[in-house]
């Protein structure tokens, strides 16, 4: 049984404007006409005029701005995300089998060679996207790591993101946002490096870009707005479900937030408290997060944690808090999120800024059959396989009568050539099925 204390108004699918057309027509033109156009945009759309390319020069004077208890925060995620990033690449392995006598294959683990990052630098300045990005595509071994950032009018890229991709290892960092920044990474310009893949979140205009040329580059997933689900039982401190869900809500008004509970008194008591969490907020963020709240959260009651894990999965949401009794059972149940938040004493905020496991995540759904950034997007898992003449006495033969089977001649004569080579003496059935 399950109770829907509030409804959202809208989904995570609603109010998308068609922007493909727009979209399409600007990388069509940059394609066409190259980096002229790319400067075109970046002085129509983002009032910048300066130099694409960032210099090393550049990015001191930027560092040289900061604090050192800013740079020393930078550093302390750094720390984290890249000892995880290493964790992962090391449960990774190639190897190799015998599947039959003289039949050998394997798997090799092989690093793209080029990545565009991009760093959302708009509203927010996304200095934890940088690290995340740019430190797990290094540590995968990606040879060109390219970044591209909005400029901020004529102040340029903001400082810290310029020393987060800097001190990430990016060998080079545009100052370009939007389309125009997609396109550069996706076109090699102004590097000569067009990406294999591109990653890292963005508006609509970007996902959109990412979408349109996914097939001739990779990309990490198709990103929509952020998302919070929170399940909580009656233990749950209601103010800390509040200040989290308020708090992830003040990423836009299309946010989704969703509370999911067994206990009617902990869900009431959130609610009331939503507002005042909210109130706590500067403009923008806070008519975001009003807005966020009242179109896309949702609060449900349900009889059973069996129910909440079912709801939540049914969600699939990019971040999961489990704020109940019991966390390993949690662990062991659910199943579609992209990023699992286990107990008060964690939330995602922590993971979107500096604990480790990587915030570029699945939304609207796409938990049900991805996860989130790591270190294997940026590998190509590619197998070998090698074969003695001896070997091919069965297998060539199987693969024969297959591919007549399949009516395919060709492949069909590939096999027999081989048999008559190493076996010139032998017969053998070669007929299709």
């Amino acid at each position: 049984m399950i109770e829907y204390l509030k409804t959202a108004r809208k989904t995570p699918s609603s109010d998308q404007d068609d922007t493909r057309i727009v979209v399409g027509e600007m990388l069509h033109e940059i394609e066409a006409n190259g980096e002229e156009k790319v400067r075109y945009y970046a002085e129509t759309l983002d009032g910048w005029t300066g130099a694409i390319v960032m210099t090393p020069d550049t990015i001191e004077k930027a560092t040289a701005q900061l604090s050192q208890q800013a740079k020393d925060d930078i550093q302390f995620a750094h720390e984290r995300i890249r000892r995880f990033a290493e964790a992962q690449l090391a449960s990774l392995s190639e190897f190799e089998t015998e599947l039959s006598p003289g039949l050998v294959a394997g798997q090799r683990l092989v690093p793209v060679q080029t990545a565009g990052c991009y760093i959302p630098g708009g509203r927010y300045a996304h200095i934890a996207s940088a690290l995340m990005s740019v430190t797990t595509a290094k540590v995968a071994g990606v040879k060109n790591v390219i970044v591209c950032s909005p400029t901020r009018g004529s102040d340029g890229i903001h400082a810290s993101i310029l020393y987060a991709a800097s001190l990430a290892g990016a060998d080079t960092i545009l100052a370009l946002g939007g389309v125009q920044g997609v396109a550069a990474l996706a076109f090699g310009l102004f590097t000569g490096h067009p990406a294999d893949i591109l990653v890292g979140p963005g508006n609509r205009f970007v996902a959109e870009a990412k979408q349109i040329l996914y097939g001739r580059v990779g990309i990490d997933l198709f990103a929509g707005p952020t998302e919070i689900a929170i399940i909580a039982d009656e233990k749950a401190d209601p103010d800390l479900v509040a200040s989290d869900l308020a708090g992830q809500a003040e990423h836009g008004p299309d946010s989704p937030a969703w509370l999911i509970t067994t206990s009617r008194e902990l869900a009431e008591a959130v609610i009331a408290r939503i507002p005042d969490c909210i109130s706590r907020l500067q403009e923008p963020n806070r008519s975001a997060a009003e807005s966020a709240w009242q179109d896309y959260g949702e609060v449900v009651l349900v009889d059973s944690r069996e129910a909440a894990v079912a709801q939540s999965d049914r969600y699939a949401p990019e971040h999961l808090e489990v704020h109940a009794q019991a966390l390993n059972w949690w662990l062991e149940n659910l199943s579609n999120y992209g990023s699992l938040f286990l107990g008060e004493e964690t939330t995602v905020t922590y993971g979107d800024k500096a604990s480790g496991p990587n915030h570029i995540l699945p939304t609207k759904g796409a938990a049900r059959y991805t996860g989130g950034l790591s270190v294997a997007k940026f590998i190509k898992t590619v197998t070998w396989q090698r074969m003695t003449r001896e070997a091919n006495r069965d297998v060539g033969a199987v693969s024969a009568r297959i591919s007549r089977a399949e009516g395919m001649e060709g492949h069909a004569l590939s096999g027999d050539d081989r048999l008559k080579k190493y076996f010139p003496e032998e017969t053998f059935n070669l007929s299709g099925h």
